[in-house]
């Protein structure tokens, strides 16, 4: 029996390596506002579950935020003094993963939060 030659035995190797690396998520354990643990997953949304999220909340009459001195980007803390608003009971039917978090407007875009770390989690846009 002829042993393979390390050039194959690395190439296979990088190849599983990289197919492994593609199928991991992160989940991130953080303590809460209130000191309880919460466990996040990243929120995956199709193409059509966010324009379904748009579409809806877009029609909602609610406050948008003035344009911010920082920008809410996914990992951002949103202030206290911000108004969120419950995700309408429509896109939670059509969209459950994000059921349990709220939501602002901010210069035309969906920005969606999580109650219990402040954080953002997502931004929707046309």
């Amino acid at each position: 029996m002829k042993p393979l030659p390390y050039a194959a035995v690395a190439a296979v190797l990088l190849a599983s390596t990289g197919l492994a690396s593609a199928q991991t998520t992160i989940i991130e354990e953080r303590p809460a506002m209130n000191g309880t643990v919460v466990t996040e997953a990243p929120v995956r949304l199709t193409p059509v579950q966010r324009e379904t999220i748009y579409r809806t909340i877009e029609a909602v009459p609610v406050e948008e935020v003035a344009p911010p001195a920082v920008e809410y980007r996914i990992g951002t803390r949103v202030p206290g003094s911000v108004r969120l608003y419950d995700v309408p009971q429509s896109v939670a039917v059509e969209v459950p993963a994000i059921r349990t978090y709220k939501y602002m407007r901010v210069n035309h875009r969906i920005v969606l939060v999580n109650p219990a770390t402040s954080e953002v989690v997502d931004e929707i846009g046309d």
